[in-house]
């Protein structure tokens, strides 16, 4: 049995830092509010009284919710207590901050690795997350057993921690495309009396099969956005790091500025803004305005 070091208890951490309690590690769990600790620690977790107590161990593990809160929490002083052990960063951060982290990491003794999930709570609660690894070469093969119990595949992305971050920002960018896809075609054969999950099953059923199109296929056509797997904010977290990727390697996604519109048009709004990010297919379903906000010229 392993000791390990988790911090960050949403819905997506916990049921991560879950599947490694039920691997059988003794893991020291870290979370800002109180209460996620608690539920952790009545399933088998062990409380870690500070974030340093948690990034102590030889191993440890972070899902935070955006750059913001991985800034916060991974500050200087926190980073120098990595000296000689692993940290793993699972969230959706900028590749920017992975770099910045993997050099601060670097420094204080430590080694980082990058590995974002593909996945909603559910799968992680089943050990069934896509997880994108980049990093060390020593240290992935160190903390892949942990890595197993949380996901159904590790896709092994290089050398450097922060391609890891563009390439999960590449797949999210296709997930918004797919959604508002299929808000867009549903808006248009609901209004000739083709029922939604009709129309959905058909896209599934043929030439779209797959878990964009399924899982949010189904949830579209239910209009089921909530409890939220994924916040929309949080989605339009992502679509700027999709676009801070595209910039970074000299390209001009055409897509781009409407999709952010229709993500700005979703959280000005009081019924759309607090729901799964699948609900950006309201916009067109219900014909909310929207204003196309084109980058500035170069």
């Amino acid at each position: 049995m392993s000791t390990i070091g988790f911090l960050g208890l949403g819905s997506m951490g916990s049921a991560m830092a879950g599947r490694l309690v039920d691997a059988g590690h003794e893991v020291r769990v870290w979370n800002r509010s109180p209460e996620a600790v608690a539920a952790a620690v009545a399933n088998g977790a062990v409380a870690a009284e500070s974030p340093e107590d948690a990034l102590s161990c030889e191993v440890s593990f972070s899902m935070l919710a955006n750059d913001e809160a991985m800034s916060a929490v991974m500050t200087p002083a926190r980073i120098s207590t990595l000296a000689g052990g692993i940290h793993v960063a699972m969230a959706s951060i900028s590749p920017d901050l992975a770099q910045a982290l993997a050099a601060q990491v670097s420094a204080a003794g430590g080694t980082y690795l990058a590995a974002p999930v593909l996945g909603r709570p559910a799968v992680a609660a089943d050990g069934q997350l896509n997880i994108l690894a980049a990093g060390d070469p020593d240290a992935t093969a160190i903390v892949r057993p942990y890595l197993d119990a949380m996901g159904k595949r590790v896709w092994v992305l290089g050398e450097q921690p922060s391609v890891a971050n563009a390439v999960k920002a590449a797949v999210n960018y296709n997930i918004i495309h797919a959604m508002q896809a299929i808000g867009e075609s549903v808006a248009m054969t609901e209004r000739l009396g083709v029922p939604a999950e009709t129309f959905t099953e058909l896209l599934s059923s043929t030439l779209f099969g797959g878990v964009a199109y399924e899982g949010y296929g189904e949830i579209i056509a239910t209009q089921r956005y909530t409890p939220p797997g994924f916040h929309i904010a949080l989605g339009r977290k992502d679509l700027d790091l999709a676009e801070q990727v595209a910039r970074s390697v000299g390209v001009a996604p055409a897509t781009l500025p409407a999709l952010t519109a229709v993500f700005e048009a979703a959280l000005a709004d009081d019924d759309l803004k607090d729901l799964d990010w699948s609900a950006i297919a309201e916009v067109s379903r219900r014909g909310i305005p929207t204003t196309e906000r084109r980058p500035p010229e170069k």
